[in-house]
């Protein structure tokens, strides 16, 4: 295995650089050595250095990241990174190491970095991420074409509809395409509990609650079967 591999990323979005390389910094195998705001810039940034890795939005202005992979040497390979699934097939199609979907999870974006280096990279424990979960007081998601962060303590509840979830908040409703489990894995465990497979609530924002439900500002949300047990003993603990 080599001691690293150089990494550039090049995306429209600020926020999606700056998660990416937060990321990538608990990633000692990937040394970040450029972001880049648009294709013209990532050419620039690569006739200054050899790169083994991009990681390439997709819909981007002038130039596509379809469009740039295909000047890419075979030397250098491309993880997409981008928001539409519709566009994996042409993504597979140029032999890409990979296709993360917006918001990317760490642990999906560890197992994309295994896939390129072939290896199975040691990084953080589940309690070490757990820990890392538990200090920090919000969440990026992506929701409107961009990312928005989200503080823990105006989440009211979470509710999942099909593929895509609302965050319901004190002042508004944030929609995003996420799966509950993902974004469970997300929360601090202190201040969220799920109480449903389409619901976690936010504890200290229950008003009231009964063995079939809790209300929160006003809604009533069911507690199903297979987590009544486990929710009222949590809540009988408070």
């Amino acid at each position: 295995m080599k001691n690293s591999y150089k990494a550039l990323i090049i995306d429209d979005e600020p926020t999606a650089r700056e998660i990416l390389e937060l990321h990538l910094q608990k990633i000692e195998l990937i040394d970040v050595v450029g972001s880049c705001k648009n294709a013209m810039e990532g050419f620039s940034k690569l006739n200054e250095t050899s790169v083994d890795l991009v990681f390439l939005d997709i819909n981007m202005p002038e130039i596509t990241g379809l469009s740039f992979a295909k000047t890419l040497g075979k030397n250098t390979k491309v993880i997409f990174t981008t928001a539409y699934r519709e566009y994996a097939v042409d993504g597979f199609d140029l032999q890409a190491v990979d296709y993360l979907l917006k918001p990317i999870s760490l642990e999906r974006l560890i197992k994309a970095i295994n896939k390129f280096t072939g290896e199975s990279i040691p990084l953080e424990s589940a309690s070490q991420k757990e820990i890392q979960s538990e200090n920090s007081d919000f969440i990026f998601v992506r929701s409107e074409r961009k990312m928005i962060k989200v503080d823990f303590e105006d989440i009211l509840y979470i509710e999942s509809l099909s593929d895509y979830l609302k965050i319901h908040t004190s002042e508004k409703v944030v929609t995003t395409r996420e799966t509950i489990s993902n974004i469970e894995t997300k929360l601090p465990r202190k201040k969220f509990m799920r109480c449903h497979r389409s619901f976690i609530v936010s504890i200290q924002r229950i008003n009231s609650f009964t063995n079939e439900y809790i209300e929160i500002s006003k809604t009533a949300i069911s507690i199903s079967k297979s987590y009544r047990t486990a929710v009222l003993k949590r809540l009988d603990n408070f």
